[in-house]
């Protein structure tokens, strides 16, 4: 991977790798999970923080066999264990859940690939029965023209395991201790080796430099565009979506090429989101517009809202219905009531604005006084000109004018035109600067 970071912490739509393959665990609601680490498991468990984890510490990496071997303390008799790899995030529940049903002792999922090379073999007798598994470096030439391969993802009796683990050996090219070997074992002690064959080759993938992961991830997006398409959802170009996270949709959604959708995002129907948004941990209500280039992060917006574009929604906005912000304007903790227009070049932080208040061009709510946040409050109905600085803590009154190019400090009466400027003059004579000759 070329990184300090543990392979399994990259991220993929996201989420960690590892956290992938946790996740498709849980849905298969075992009695426990563990993990076995090497490389990294103290960076790893600060990142993955579910305390029902149980974690196991590979201290030497002697190959797959003696990673599982460390397990065996944790498992239960009578029950049986799937093994998943940490670096396969796309796993199919479907094909875990098949291939537990299919085991009695021992059970393999194995995917047919065009290109097999770096893969186990799969290794069967005349009848279609598994006879063993052949790591490719130890394949002979009739073996490596096998192209049915092993995935590592393997469902076996956890009695039999703890026996076969103990009778590992070490006698191969690697030196290394082959989980692989328990299916010769298998075979030995006239256990029947069953098998399931995944057809998606994405979902056994496992990943081991950059270009794997970008190549996963393009998967995982053209799988989540065409579930939202499904579901109703217009998308102008299936490559250029990102979702990382949980994306909600209802009927009549539209996005644009780029956008990003992080954390818990949901679209209300009718919603249209402009050309390379991102919206994170968001609520986007019934049928309302936002334009191209906006950044929204946790932010509650109404329905028949219009927002952008170049607009920059941070946490703890909230915007009522028909609410309007317009080109490079920021709120942050700011609550803009029905109707209420703030469309250009402002800056609105805690701050509450009532109904059918116009803020000009220019406006910045003065919010910090170098240790402290304090609020703005604007009534309903109010205008503000443009380029007008409100000094926090201030209140505005309802249906109050303030006029442009003021720098308000005080609070404000309702009804009635407030502003602050400087005596306007004329200096006659002035000439402008020039440049200096060289």
């Amino acid at each position: 991977m070329k990184s300090t970071m543990p392979k399994v912490l990259h991220t993929l739509a996201g989420k960690p790798l590892l956290q992938h393959v946790l996740d498709a665990a849980k849905q298969l609601e075992p009695s426990r999970i563990m993990v076995i680490y090497g490389y990294g498991g103290d960076v790893v468990q600060q990142i993955i923080t579910d305390k029902n984890i149980i974690w196991v510490e590979q201290k030497e990496q002697l190959g797959t066999g003696h990673a599982v071997k460390q397990a065996i303390p944790h498992l239960e008799s009578g029950a049986k264990t799937l093994i998943l790899l940490g670096d396969v995030p796309l796993i199919s529940v479907d094909a875990c859940q098949r291939l537990l049903k299919e085991t009695k002792c021992l059970g393999l999922m194995t995917v047919r690939k065009t290109d097999p090379t770096g893969y186990g073999r799969i290794v069967r007798d005349t009848n279609g029965h598994i006879r063993s598994i052949v790591e490719h470096k130890d394949a002979n030439q009739e073996e490596l023209l096998i192209d049915e391969v092993n995935t590592g993802i393997i469902a076996v009796a956890n009695d039999k395991l703890i026996s076969w683990i103990q009778d590992l050996k070490n006698n191969n090219v690697q030196g290394e201790y082959y989980l692989t070997d328990i299916v010769s074992m298998a075979v030995r002690d006239n256990e029947l080796v069953n098998s399931i064959t995944v057809t998606d080759e994405s979902s056994v993938e496992g990943v081991n430099s950059k270009q794997d992961l970008a190549g996963l991830e393009r998967v995982y997006q053209m799988r989540m565009a065409s579930s939202l398409m499904e579901a109703g959802v217009t998308i102008r170009d299936l490559f250029r979506l990102d979702v990382r996270g949980d994306l909600q949709v209802d009927s009549d959604v539209e996005i644009d090429v780029g956008c990003v959708f992080e954390g818990k995002v949901i679209l209300e129907s009718g919603v249209k989101i402009g050309a390379y948004c991102v919206i994170r941990d968001s609520v986007i209500g019934k049928g309302s517009v936002i334009a191209p280039y906006t950044h929204i992060d946790q932010a509650q917006i109404s329905s028949r809202c219009r927002i952008g574009p170049y607009a920059r929604l941070r946490p703890g906005t909230v915007l009522a219905e028909e609410a309007h912000v317009g080109n490079f304007v920021e709120l942050k903790n700011a609550q803009v009531d029905v109707g209420s227009k703030i469309n250009h070049l402002s800056y609105v932080g805690d701050a509450t604005v009532g109904k059918k208040v116009n803020i000009g061009a220019g406006t910045i709510t003065c919010n910090y006084d170098g240790a402290n946040k304090h609020r703005t409050v604007i009534g309903d109905n109010a205008f503000i000109g443009s380029d007008t600085q409100l000094i926090a803590p201030v209140i505005v009154g309802e249906n109050a004018t303030i006029g442009a190019g003021s720098t308000i400090s005080k609070d404000t009466p309702p009804g009635e035109l407030t502003l602050s400027r400087s005596k306007q003059i004329t200096i006659s004579g002035w000439k402008r600067p020039v440049k200096a000759t060289k």
